[in-house]
């Protein structure tokens, strides 16, 4: 069973103690910014049942970027970690920071794929309703054009945008 949410300060007691500390984000996320401490274990090969069995301990911690999807992955955690005690970082490295406690950021790694979707997606729309007052009502279509891909990504899965964006040079990682 789950052990509960645990605060950033007693997770770093913890982890001091020999727990190990889970990330379950995605890579381009981890390399951007992580906890010094962290493995990387994404929640997709967590999802397959797969957890390493070097990193298993008789406490883990795991955590996202906010605490959601660790909270709304509790039962699945749990289970690929057993026997281990298992804990959730309370707000997740968003957490760690507000706790003041140190992150390692490598700002020469892209912004994380799902930022730049919406950093994109945003503009987009923006741009076609600001061109669609000032130039022409035609431009409103990019608008929905966006929204409309935005919500078929959202059915499917499949996002265009993000696989367009993952391709782009900026978006060649540094390891």
């Amino acid at each position: 069973m789950t052990s509960g949410t645990i605060s950033p300060r007693e997770a770093q007691a913890l982890i001091a103690q020999g727990a190990n500390l889970i990330d379950i984000r995605d890579a381009d996320e981890y390399l951007h910014e992580h906890i010094p401490d962290a493995h990387l274990v994404p929640l997709t090969t967590l999802e397959q049942g797969a957890f390493p069995d070097h990193l298993r301990g008789e406490f883990v911690i795991f955590h996202c970027q906010s605490g959601r999807r660790t909270q709304n992955n509790a039962a699945r955690l749990q289970a690929v970690a057993a026997p281990a005690k298992v804990w959730l970082l309370e707000g997740g490295i968003d957490g760690w920071k507000a706790a003041s406690l140190p992150v390692a950021k490598d700002t020469s790694q892209p912004l994380p794929l799902m930022r730049q979707v919406q950093i994109a997606a945003g503009g987009l729309i923006l741009l076609g309703v600001v061109l669609g007052y000032a130039v022409s009502q035609g431009f409103f279509l990019l608008s929905g054009f966006v929204g409309a891909g935005l919500m078929l990504a959202g059915f499917t899965g499949f996002c265009g945008m993000a696989r367009l964006l993952d391709k782009m040079p900026w978006n060649r990682r540094a390891h």
